[in-house]
């Protein structure tokens, strides 16, 4: 089975990060319990970036979300369906989503956690996104936000998506 040129599903997720003294936008995330900054990313299938977001971690998810989600342009026309977990579970991001792109279907699909499952559990398709959060977090430079701006931020990010390319292609 051959895969399509353009994404037609993607996964969003966001990572919390410690930042430095050094400056620059940060938040604090209740939920995480850390003074930072918020990432946010969309990959597609296979893990491979397709936007990314950085900001305060005192954002919430759904708000971050149509940051990241509003820069969905002509390359991106193809997409259908983006799987997300429940922090983004809401009317407000949906009918956001409605509204921003009404003229084409972009659904928007929360992949649950069972309320039953203790401890750690694979979730359908949020893995993805989580395993490239792995990959980012083996960057030195990803570990924590160095950065004063989060467009420097951003550009490291996908510095470290290109090398993670660059790897896979030189493999014999």
């Amino acid at each position: 089975m051959r895969k399509k040129k353009a994404p037609t599903a993607a996964i969003l997720d966001s990572q919390s990060v410690r930042t430095t003294r050094r400056g620059g936008v940060r938040g604090y995330d209740a939920g995480k319990k850390i003074v930072g900054r918020k990432r946010h990313l969309l990959v597609d299938t296979d893990g491979l970036i397709l936007k990314v977001r950085v900001h305060a971690a005192s954002v919430q998810d759904r708000d971050g979300a149509t940051l990241v989600l509003d820069q969905i342009d002509e390359p991106l026309s193809a997409l259908e369906l983006i799987w997300a977990d429940g922090g983004y579970a809401g009317d407000k991001l949906s009918s956001w989503m409605a509204e921003r792109f009404g003229e084409r279907p972009l659904r928007l699909e929360i992949v649950r956690r069972s309320d039953a499952q203790k401890g750690f559990h694979v979730l359908p398709r949020r893995w993805v996104v989580e395993r490239t959060f792995g990959w980012l977090n083996n960057f030195r430079r990803l570990s924590k936000d160095y950065e004063f701006r989060t467009d420097s931020s951003e550009a490291f990010i996908f510095v470290a998506a290109s090398l993670l390319l660059i790897a896979r292609l030189a493999r014999p």
